[in-house]
């Protein structure tokens, strides 16, 4: 009788980790012995880092065809429950109706989103670029503003967080807005951030080349300040004061999928399941986590995951690998990332290319927008639905070299 691995998610860690299943399954000659399933809402990989870029609905990559090659077998749905002492889990199906679908092993990569706190009005009139028809929402607005009469409102981005995303979309944006609105707009792009220094957690190192890439863009910093309520006019901070803007992005913090809160296990303050050196979740040996759904060592100095696709795909390629090898008795291989690096789009200015977790600059300027547009154009993508090169993809151990 055929064993099961469902896979929940199809991100950059979930489709990996199929891939890297049935590479195992493949050089195992187990295909008749292990069935891998893969549940998501549709069968396309979201390239969530370029949804600060322009046309965000192109921005996905098909994955029927891949799945099909590699013999995965893909549930469109929404998984509603896990139930770690039935082994199973409940699908809402597109039709409306409900599946209940048994695993021997489950390998959890659904995501994180962006946390929305509580703040006065910032669901209602804040705009996001998590999400693909979020950001598709963005841009559909920020081509609407030509037809509004010139004002402060009209002329204004207020980007509320400074982090990666933030110094990205706030990048893209003066150059945006001019093609809308032309040249003579009185055009203001603002990041709020409620660090006293923009980029908190990059730390030192491209602070400088990030500094100076903002004010050549015009852009403006509001630091050590908070966004305490959003209207359709504006946001007022922490100190009272008004910033009149139509339109504001929020770009806060990343926290797990909630399906993780269905795992009795131990997680991290981002709601990550804290996972052993297989991937495993401890105290359920039949359940894997990955991607940004797991807190995972990535070296023997103490550095941890990030919510990362540079992170997620070796991390699918881990679980996947170890779900598999469980059930076909082979050894487990503990997951390891030693080389680390960052690299920031800074818009029409070029990018900061970073080494290591001190975030030491070797790139900068004109020369690191060609390994940026390279990171974003071809190294998250998946491989192309040919049978070997699908299952070569899914080789723990891989990384871009970049």
């Amino acid at each position: 009788m055929s064993k099961t691995i469902v896979i929940i998610g199809a991100g950059f860690a979930g489709t990996m980790s199929a891939l890297s299943a049935a590479k195992l399954r493949a050089e195992c000659g187990s295909d008749d012995e292990i069935d891998i399933l893969l549940v998501a809402p549709e069968p396309v990989l979201s390239i969530r880092p370029r949804l600060y870029e322009a046309d965000p609905l192109q921005m996905s990559a098909p994955l029927k065809a891949l799945f099909d090659v590699t013999n995965v077998r893909f549930v469109s749905g929404f998984v509603r429950r896990i139930d770690t002492k039935r082994s199973t889990i409940t699908v809402d199906l597109p039709s409306g109706e409900q599946d209940t679908l048994l695993y021997d092993r489950l390998v959890l990569a659904a995501g994180s989103r962006v946390v929305s706190p509580p703040i006065s009005g910032l669901d209602e009139h804040a705009f996001s670029v998590d999400q693909r028809d979020e950001a598709d929402e963005l841009w559909q607005h920020v081509h609407s503003l030509a037809d509004r009469p010139r004002s402060a409102e009209r002329d204004t981005v207020v980007v509320a967080g400074g982090g990666f995303t933030g110094i990205e979309t706030a990048a893209e944006m003066p150059a945006r807005l001019r093609s809308v609105l032309g040249e003579k707009a009185d055009i203001r792009v603002i990041i709020v951030e409620r660090a006293s220094d923009i980029g908190p957690d990059l730390g030192p190192g491209p602070r400088p080349v990030i500094e100076e890439a903002l004010r050549s863009l015009g852009i403006e910093l509001i630091l050590g300040r908070s966004i305490v309520s959003v209207d359709a006019g504006g946001v007022t901070l922490d100190d009272g004061a008004r910033i009149a803007s139509s339109t504001v992005v929020w770009t806060g913090g990343l926290r797990a999928s909630p399906l993780t809160e269905q795992i009795d296990a131990p997680r991290d303050a981002l709601g990550r399941l804290v996972v052993d050196a297989d991937l495993r979740v401890p105290g359920h040996p039949a359940i894997f986590a990955t991607g940004d759904a797991a807190c995972a060592m990535t070296d023997g100095l103490g550095h941890q995951t990030l919510m990362c696709c540079q992170h997620a795909m070796p991390l699918g390629r881990f679980s996947g690998h170890n779900a598999a090898a469980d059930l076909l008795h082979r050894p487990a291989l503990p997951y390891s990332q030693e080389r680390y690096v960052t690299c920031l789009d800074l818009g029409p200015w070029g990018a900061v290319f970073c080494e290591g977790w001190d975030r030491k600059v070797t790139l900068s300027g004109s020369a690191a927008k060609p390994v940026k547009q390279q990171i974003n154009s071809t190294f998250i993508y998946p491989p192309k639905a040919d049978r070997e090169t699908a299952l070569a993809a899914g080789r723990p151990g891989i990384t871009a070299d970049v």
